[in-house]
């Protein structure tokens, strides 16, 4: 069991994490919904970087467009077992402050983008490199926090032992 200080200050980065997450993808979708029409893109670095306003109905990069009600029980779901499985694990002890950090930024990309499928029924994207489909902040919440737990997820070589392929989640 941890102690009550680590617990406070574990908690504390959590939500603040999530809170920063969220309160930054709201604070930029409304700016570019402001800023930009439907389709309208502003070049940043010409045919390398825009910010372009589109409407994803589908999935992560725009996959399976319109399925409604299915991508907001599925992504309702996803926030309800992330949040569950940081407090599982923090509860217990067995979850350090690199991984908590790296659920608490998926958990904020998930919240943010499920507010605008609650509010809108699509989410809203605008950063837009031209090789890639068109995100937001929360979408690079989600992709860096799921590269952090990879990343922790694979020792380094003078780490690893015969026969171990991931680390614990108990470092």
């Amino acid at each position: 069991m941890l102690d009550k200080h680590r617990s406070s200050i574990d908690i504390l980065i959590c939500l603040g994490t999530v809170g920063s997450v969220v309160f930054l993808d709201r604070l930029t979708k409304v700016a570019f919904s402001k800023i930009l029409h439907l389709g309208e893109s502003l070049p940043v670095v010409a045919k390398a970087f825009h910010f372009t306003l589109v409407h994803n109905t589908g999935i992560a990069f725009g996959l399976f467009k319109d399925n409604g009600l299915v991508f907001l029980f599925i992504p309702l779901i996803a926030v309800v077992l992330l949040a569950y499985n940081v407090y599982y694990y923090h509860k217990f002890g067995e979850l350090d402050r690199f991984y908590i950090v790296a659920f608490s930024l998926i958990l904020g990309g998930a919240i943010g983008n499920l507010i605008d499928r609650i509010a809108f029924g699509y989410v809203i994207d605008f950063i837009d490199f031209r090789i890639w489909p068109v995100f937001n902040l929360a979408d690079s919440a989600i992709t860096v926090g799921a590269g952090l737990i990879l990343f922790k997820c694979f020792p380094s070589a003078k780490e690893k032992r015969p026969g171990q392929t991931f680390t614990s989640l108990k470092d």
